[in-house]
């Protein structure tokens, strides 16, 4: 027997392994994208219910401005210094500490992390019970002064939530490191519930309000103003409620106070985390500025901007953040067993993520880009909520569509990043980023006002996502065969294909079902979307899209187990 023939016997047998191996992690992660998925809809719905109540019950007015000021604060700062450690060194680093020293000493760090955020938590929120004013007027600038004194009260009631967001995010990190995916998957879920519930039962009743549109006034039934402390309370409330959801998950007595923060795991999440930072705050003061710049292109400008974000944060939660979060933890330890494993199995599974991605978000946003009038005029134009609200949200809608397939893939290429502990690539790439985003920004905003932060987070979104795919690809030395161009070719097709039918179709279908009322909204809703469906299944079938007819083959076991 040669020498090829003895590697030749030796290799087969354990290429088969690696491949069913790669099976079973490919089905582990499309169910864990499943579940995240499902709990994504869940909270997309009652967050778009949290924005149907705030719209319909004060409109495009300062109350609710005030209210979107106010939070920015604590979720950016939230943002800043847990949220963001979440997924670019927690989950890597507690994945690997799982991995490779077992269970005790991931609590032992988490014990840790716990302390370390509790007190620095502790800190903020007292400064922002001290400086809520100066906090409101670095945000709102262009805010007039009842808005921002509104905003002050409604800021010192919300910055408590700040340490239990920040506990949340900890608990819900070291469930991922674990690959539980089910509660932090419905976390958002509560905390979006918590809010509507609020508001609802606590805010005053209705009085009639003027709404001031240019050179008129629309008398209408309104709120008052100050009801929005109502929302501000739910919002609270929430996030102490998902935090408690996540404690099942968590073995409590497992989990120390402790100020000995000399951990060797803390040290490589500081290591990890500082180039994000760097990059979170230049986010955060681009974000700052953005909504200076929206608060000075009238009032309304920034619940226009906060109505479109929500909208396009349904298909950009369900796809990319499902399956980027719930491919993490894998790619994290097959990074750190790199060397036993070699690169195939962490292509694999970037592969499988890129394609279902691809696969599902270019559908979503055809089909919401041509549906945009409609599906804004059902869910928010009621009560306080007027068809120009309709118009304004619509056209924002659509030019954040623009970058969204962008969006949907970049976060998965940033988590492959992360994935290898490097941090810093993806930092740099954010940098540049958000200078491009201010530059388009500064140069519309005369000519364009409000759309033109639109049209630059879309353009920053695609600039981000082709330099992250052009550095990946050759840090992985090329992605071996996971048909990524043939699959976005395909669904590219068949997207387009379904969008142009329902473009042609959806006229004539708003012409036959008739006037505007809350029934014909939903018929046409309904029937252009269940049109929209069927035109795109239909073209996956006959282009045979394989990712669509592995997820179908891999629910259909699952139903019939």
């Amino acid at each position: 027997m040669t020498h090829t023939q003895i590697d030749t016997s030796v290799s087969e047998p354990h290429r088969v392994e690696t491949a069913i191996d790669q099976a079973e992690t490919n089905a582990g992660v499309a169910r864990a994208s499943g579940v995240l998925a499902l709990g994504n809809i869940v909270s997309r719905v009652l967050g778009m219910a949290r924005d149907v109540v705030l719209a319909n019950l004060f409109g495009a007015s300062r109350a609710v401005d005030a209210y979107n000021i106010a939070l920015i604060i604590p979720k950016t700062l939230h943002d800043l210094l847990i949220a963001g450690h979440v997924n670019s060194a927690i989950v890597p680093v507690l994945s690997e500490t799982a991995a490779k020293n077992g269970q005790k000493a991931l609590y032992q760090l988490l014990s840790v992390l716990f302390s370390l955020a509790t007190v620095v938590m502790a800190v903020l929120i007292l400064l922002l019970q001290i400086f809520a004013p100066a906090a409101v007027r670095l945000v709102s600038s262009g805010a007039d002064v009842q808005t921002q004194t509104l905003a002050v009260d409604l800021l010192r009631l919300t910055s408590p939530a700040l340490l239990f967001l920040a506990l949340f995010a900890l608990a819900s990190g070291a469930l991922y490191a674990q690959r539980a995916f089910t509660l932090p998957a419905f976390a958002g879920a509560v905390f979006n519930g918590a809010v509507v519930i609020g508001t609802l039962l606590l805010a005053p009743p209705e009085q009639v309000t003027p709404v001031f549109h240019g050179y008129w006034i629309d008398w209408t039934m309104m709120r008052p103003a100050s009801g929005i402390i109502a929302a501000a309370f739910g919002w609270l409330i929430g996030a102490l409620v998902q935090l408690a959801l996540q404690l099942p998950g968590i073995r409590l007595s497992s989990i120390r106070f402790t100020l000995n923060w000399r951990n060797a795991g803390i040290r490589r999440i500081a290591r990890l985390y500082a180039p994000v930072m760097i990059s979170l705050v230049l986010d955060t003061l681009v974000r700052t500025l953005s909504y200076n710049f929206a608060s000075q292109t009238g009032t309304g400008s920034i619940s226009y901007m906060n109505w479109a974000t929500t909208l396009i944060q349904f298909p950009h939660g369900l796809v990319g953040t499902a399956i980027s979060v719930a491919i993490l933890p894998t790619l994290s330890r097959q990074a750190a067993l790199l060397h036993e494993e070699g690169e195939h199995p962490f292509k694999d599974t970037l592969g499988l993520g890129l394609r279902l991605v691809i696969t599902l978000i270019l559908p979503a946003t055809i089909g919401l880009f041509v549906m945009a009038q409609p599906i804004v005029g059902l869910i928010f134009e009621h009560g306080a909520f007027t068809s120009i609200d309709t118009d304004i949200t619509a056209h924002a809608l659509r030019l954040y569509l623009i970058g969204l397939p962008f969006a949907a893939l970049d976060v998965l290429l940033v988590y492959a990043f992360y994935a290898r502990q490097d941090t810093l690539t993806p930092a740099v790439i954010g940098f540049f980023s958000l200078l491009l985003y201010l530059s388009v920004t500064l140069l519309l905003l005369p000519t364009l006002g409000l759309f033109s932060l639109m049209i630059a987070d879309s353009v920053k979104h695609i600039a981000h996502t082709c330099i992250s795919a052009i550095l990946l690809h050759r840090r992985l030395r090329g992605m071996g065969e996971q048909r990524l161009a043939m699959t976005t070719a395909q669904t590219g097709l068949a997207a387009l294909t379904m969008g142009a039918a329902l473009a042609l179709v959806l006229p004539s279908l708003q012409i036959a079902i008739g006037a505007s009322t809350l029934i014909r909204e939903i018929l046409v809703v309904g029937i252009g979307g269940a049109l929209a469906v069927a035109i795109f299944v239909g073209m996956a079938i006959l282009l045979r899209i394989q990712e669509l007819r592995w997820l179908y083959d891999l629910v259909r076991r699952r139903v019939t187990q």
